[in-house]
């Protein structure tokens, strides 16, 4: 009972306190938002006393303060708002920024109190403070801003006409823009890569495999032969993973998969629903093999990331041998210098397969910012936000300012300084800049000024990626999707997607993927697999006309 007596209180703090935040924000209430496209006229008109300057810096020649709303991961606070260039932004344009700065922890159930309140800051930063849903229930509260873009963001509209998909993936289904989209620089095109202990090839005399029966044979060995020498022959996990294997495995069968939607755009542009497909049924079959022979960890199904970042990273010795993943020190810490990245694996049908994104992987995303009907100067945030969209400027809101993080040399160019010892590359980058979050774009011109260390961090992603990237398929996009397709999806995938996921778990464990191949595609088709392919298709349709 006290137990439950402490919850609820801890509970009606937690809402107490959301509830004084969402009071600090300006604005009063919902009220009816016109979605024409057209801006307000507030934007549409200097103010009587020409405060505001359309052109030129400073953005108003009176101070003016704007509200920004951004989240970050876990707690790592406000601290980037140091950045070199915001501090001097602040100064030149006499826009002064009050960041409201939230927790990715606790913010679901503090973003659907402040909608339900419906008052908001007047800029919405990140494209994870709100998602489509999100903003299509409440277009109310936001501006549309193809008006504002227009007038007041000529760089930002220069990006769009240099990378069409930036305003393609940031239009509604009515048309307008409620959102900014970003482009970060020098992405990898492709996204994880096999990776193979390279000391326990040695050890066995083995070559790097490069078709799938060489990896099941090298899987095999690892398995059976001591693979890393210490004595135990029964210590060594050729791959594992955590409640499930990563679907990267199918990869050699053509199966690729970076957006989660279970989608594959053929070659004439069509649409397959990979899980129902024969290439992932010969590829469950390989896994049922290796499973079945103690090759894939017996666990793999059962622990959780932690139990398996345990194995990766046992203190004693290599325990893991073969993964996907971006780089070898993103999983195996100490033992990272042990692993390379190897080219894909060919499949049966002699091709290689790699998922990824020719513009870069997740360097283009949509609701990044947002301009809400409580900014009683949408012209100035629009002004604001513009400075954003230059190269110069963007690559200090993702690497950090330049004096501290980067050093901008006499030729143009630009390098990123090495991390204070003690502290990785990424969380330098966190620290010092909005990182993957805000806006921001770098056009290809720009990008050849930026020389990024090939042995680390970013610039060792770019280097690695290069590997793979003629082999890259080409993703089923980040599609919109219409508030109706938004509540009528989650109906259907909610099932579809916990059958398929339970079976894919007992055809690996147990096999009988051939006999039971009919009843699960009817079991499918039952549960609506062919609506939720119309949403899909209708999605994609909208997305490239």
């Amino acid at each position: 009972m006290k137990k439950e007596v402490k919850a609820c209180l801890k509970r009606i703090t937690s809402l107490l306190l959301v509830f004084a935040m969402t009071l600090s924000f300006a604005g009063c209430g919902k009220e009816k938002q016109d979605t024409s496209g057209k801006m307000p006229d507030s934007a549409k008109t200097e103010k009587e006393d020409s405060n505001f300057n359309a052109t030129g810096m400073p953005i108003v020649k009176e101070l003016v303060t704007l509200t920004v709303l951004t989240t970050r991961w876990g707690n790592m606070g406000d601290s980037f708002t140091n950045n070199e260039f915001l501090k001097e932004l602040e100064e030149k344009s006499n826009v002064k920024i009050d960041w409201q700065v939230q927790s990715l922890n606790d913010w679901g159930e503090q973003k659907g109190i402040i909608l339900a309140g419906g008052e908001l800051p007047d800029i919405i930063m990140g494209f994870q403070t709100f998602n489509d849903s999100d903003i299509m229930s409440n277009l109310d509260l936001f501006l549309p801003l193809n008006d504002l873009i227009e007038s007041y963001m000529p760089n930002y509209s220069k990006a769009m006409e240099e990378m069409p998909d930036l305003k393609k993936i940031a239009t509604f289904p009515d048309g307008n823009m409620y959102s900014m989209s970003k482009n970060l620089p020098l992405r990898p095109i492709s996204c994880n890569q096999p990776i193979i202990n390279k000391v326990w090839l040695k050890n066995l005399g083995l070559e790097v495999p490069t078709t799938i029966d060489e990896l099941y044979n090298v899987l095999k060995a690892f398995k059976e032969q001591d693979a890393n020498g210490n004595g135990d022959p029964n210590d060594e996990f050729p791959i594992s993973g955590a409640k499930g294997i990563s679907m990267d495995f199918l990869n050699p069968f053509g199966i690729t998969d970076i957006n989660g939607f279970k989608i594959m755009v053929n070659e004439d542009d069509t649409l397959t629903y990979y899980p129902t497909s024969e290439a992932y049924k010969e590829g469950i079959k390989w896994l049922h093999k290796l499973y079945a022979e103690g090759i894939m960890d017996p666990e793999t199904f059962t622990q959780d990331d932690s139990m398996l970042s345990a194995k990766r990273q046992d203190p004693n010795v290599a325990r893991v041998g073969f993964e996907y993943a971006w780089t070898p020190d993103s999983n195996f810490g100490k033992w990272s210098s042990e692993y390379e990245v190897i080219p894909p694996i060919k499949g049966y049908d002699g091709k290689q397969y790699t998922g990824g994104d020719p513009n870069g992987v997740a360097s283009i995303m949509r609701n990044e910012v947002l301009i809400t009907k409580f900014c009683k100067n949408p012209e100035v945030a629009a002004r604001w936000i513009d400075e954003f969209y230059t190269g110069e400027a963007s690559i200090q809101n993702f690497w950090g300012g330049i004096g501290t993080v980067i050093t901008k040399h006499e030729d143009g160019t630009y390098t990123l300084n090495d991390p204070p010892e003690g502290t990785s590359a990424d969380a330098w980058y966190w620290d010092s800049s909005l990182r993957d979050f805000g806006p921001k774009y770098v056009s290809k011109e720009f990008e050849e000024k930026v020389k990024l260390s090939p042995a680390s961090g970013d610039g060792l992603k770019a280097e690695l990626s290069k590997i793979a990237e003629s082999t890259v398929t080409t993703p089923y996009p980040n599609v919109m999707f219409t508030n109706e397709e938004n509540e009528e999806r989650p109906t259907l995938t909610t099932d579809i997607d916990k059958y398929v996921e339970s079976t894919r778990a007992l055809w690996i464990t147990e096999g009988g993927v051939d006999e039971g191949w009919e009843e699960y595609l009817e079991q499918l088709n039952a549960m609506g697999l062919e609506r939720l392919m119309e949403i899909y298709a209708a999605a994609y349709e909208r997305y490239t006309k």
